[in-house]
C-alpha cells in the first residue's frame, strides 16, 4: 500500500512539476535508491542538502538555474534530497517557496541508519553536505562533496553528454 501511495504521489509530482512543490515525499534510503535506479536513460542529479547548511543554501540558486535550463529535456532529471528532520517539514516547504525551487524535493528520513546508507551512496563520502551525485541508468557517474557552482554542474552534464555521443 505504501508503495502504491508513493507511486501516486510521484505521478502527480511529475504532472504538476511546473508548479512549486507543496507535498514533499519522505523517503527511507531504499526508496531513494529505487528512485535513482528508476530514472533510465536520463542524467540524474541528486543533491544532498539541508536548510540549515550555509553552503547548501548558497549553492541552491546554481542548481535551480541548471534545472530551469534543462527541465524540458527528457534526458534530464534533478532531485534535491533534503536531510532536514521530518519535524522541519514546514521549514523545507517555506524554503522551496522562498527560493523558487523548481526541481523535485524529497526528505531522506533515515538518520538512524546513516552509517549504512552514506557509504552506500559513495564509499568516500563521510556525510558532509552539500554533496551531489550524478547518475545514468541508476549507476553513479561522479560524486562531488562540497559546494558546486553552476558552471561545474553544467560541465559534468556537457562532458557526459559528449561521451554519450562518442560511444
Amino acid at each position: 500500500m505504501k508503495r502504491r501511495l508513493f507511486l501516486v504521489v510521484l505521478f502527480f509530482a511529475c504532472v504538476f512539476k511546473a508548479q512549486l512543490q507543496t507535498e514533499i515525499p519522505i523517503l527511507k534510503y531504499e526508496e531513494l535508491q529505487q528512485r535513482i535506479e528508476s530514472e533510465k536513460d536520463k542524467i540524474l542529479i541528486v543533491n544532498f542538502w539541508s536548510t540549515t547548511c550555509p553552503p547548501c543554501v548558497k549553492e541552491m540558486p546554481h542548481f535551480t538555474k541548471v534545472n530551469n535550463t534543462h527541465k524540458d529535456d527528457p534526458n534530464f532529471k534533478m532531485l534535491l534530497v533534503s536531510l532536514d528532520v521530518v519535524q522541519d517539514l514546514e521549514r523545507v516547504k517555506k524554503f522551496i517557496k522562498n527560493k523558487n525551487l523548481t526541481a523535485e524535493v524529497v526528505i531522506l528520513d533515515d538518520i538512524k541508519r546513516m552509517n549504512t546508507w552514506i557509504p552506500a551512496i559513495d564509499k568516500d563520502w563521510g556525510g558532509d553536505i552539500p554533496a551531489t551525485g550524478f547518475y545514468k541508468n541508476g549507476k553513479k557517474i561522479q560524486f562531488y562533496i562540497g559546494e558546486m557552482r553552476r558552471e561545474e554542474i553544467e560541465n559534468v552534464i556537457t562532458n557526459y553528454n559528449n561521451e554519450m555521443v562518442l560511444e
